[in-house]
């Protein structure tokens, strides 16, 4: 591991690495063919209106004012133009997709670009649990040769309850490429509130292997709305640690997408 890499490692570690990727909901679902009664002195019923089978390929773009992930700004606070597809093989639950944005860690010779690239697997349990098992693999591009690779790999569980409450345990075996562990635990929800108004509020916790670096919380709170295709949300971020990119921050994000 090289000295670059290192450095970048004990930084961010203190302030965050991204993750960028969401997986999303993989189940492509259609009502059953309408059923009649077959007697001749009856009228056959009505058809129950058909649902609408969620698209195989969805995509996502998103402008906003910060990058911010846990707790954490990825782009120096300034903003960040970002965008994902997803595919989704049918009924089977699995998916995979591709997520990326434009990243600054104050470093001529640190990366320009996030990548990150998953396959993952979403099940409903019953009409009120979701489980959700992704591998993720992030890549940072445009570093130099000497500031070293700082890609990584993480695995993500995720169960969600109505929709509404989502607990999330992610685990790097090599965070940020630099020779310890990560383990990320979260709890957050959504909750509609009328007249196209959501409001959302998450708390999450990060610790590290080894004694290099010390664990920390994050947590943001905001609120959004749908305007057509257009989800307009306005969200605050802060941390329990001091430094120069933690966040306690303002963002705000038009996102578009089909799915």
């Amino acid at each position: 591991m090289t000295p670059k890499t290192l450095a970048f490692a004990l930084s961010l570690a203190l302030f965050a690495v991204p993750l960028g990727a969401q997986a999303q909901d993989a189940a492509a679902q259609t009502a059953d063919p309408a059923q009649t009664t077959g007697e001749a002195d009856k009228a056959p019923e009505a058809a129950p209106a058909e649902v609408e089978a969620e698209p195989a390929l969805t995509w996502n773009l998103a402008l906003t004012t910060d990058y911010v992930f846990r707790g954490v700004t990825q782009t120096d606070f300034d903003p960040a133009l970002q965008g994902g597809l997803d595919y989704a093989f049918g009924d089977t639950g699995i998916y995979v997709g591709a997520w990326a944005s434009n990243v600054d860690f104050v470093d001529g010779e640190g990366p320009d670009i996030e990548l990150d690239s998953y396959i993952g697997w979403s099940h409903d349990l019953n009409d009120d649990w979701n489980v959700d098992l992704s591998f993720v693999h992030y890549a940072y591009l445009g570093e130099t040769e000497a500031y070293g690779s700082v890609n990584y790999n993480e695995i993500i569980a995720k169960t969600t309850w109505n929709e509404a409450i989502t607990a999330t345990i992610a685990y790097s075996d090599d965070y940020s490429n630099a020779g310890f562990d990560s383990w990320y635990y979260n709890l957050g929800g959504t909750w509609e509130v009328g007249n196209e108004f959501s409001i959302n509020a998450g708390v999450g916790h990060t610790e590290f292997g080894g004694d290099a670096i010390d664990a920390y919380n994050d947590w943001n709170i905001g609120v959004s709305r749908q305007f057509g295709p257009v989800n307009a949300a306005l969200n605050y971020y802060d941390t329990d640690v001091d430094g120069p990119r933690v966040s306690d921050t303002v963002v705000f994000t038009l996102a578009f997408g089909n799915g």
